[in-house]
């Protein structure tokens, strides 16, 4: 399994960012995907998950309302669109991926496997 995590950087307090994770070397249309984050001091966060076809989507507290989680399955790619993002969202993000099971909660950060650098967010004025 490989994956490329991009679209991080930096942005003002209100501002916007996009970030994607492309996947290979397995069939993903089979998995859950989530986006987890981890900040300074603090433990890993679950910000969203979805499920193999995308319909179905589910989010933290923290994130619902101003994220959106999506996939492409055809290219095999996880996006994470953040808006009206603030300071606490500052954070290196996460994907990751878990063999799908029907009806098992989708929070359960544990149960996915991540791998890559993540993409680091950073909201700052």
């Amino acid at each position: 399994v490989q994956l490329v995590a991009s679209g991080g950087g930096m942005v003002q307090p209100g501002g916007s960012l996009r970030l994607s994770c492309l996947f290979s070397g397995f069939t993903f249309s089979n998995y859950d995907m989530n986006w987890i984050r981890s900040a300074p001091g603090n433990g890993p966060e679950w910000v969203a998950s979805i499920d193999p076809s995308g319909q179905m989507t589910y989010y933290g507290a923290s994130s619902k309302g101003r994220f959106t989680i999506s996939r492409d399955n055809a290219k095999n790619t996880l996006f994470l669109q953040m808006n009206s993002l603030k300071p606490e969202d500052t954070a290196l993000y996460n994907c990751g991926i878990r063999s799908s099971v029907p009806g098992r909660p989708y929070d359960l950060i544990g149960e996915y496997d991540y791998w890559g650098q993540g993409a680091q967010v950073t909201v700052s004025a």
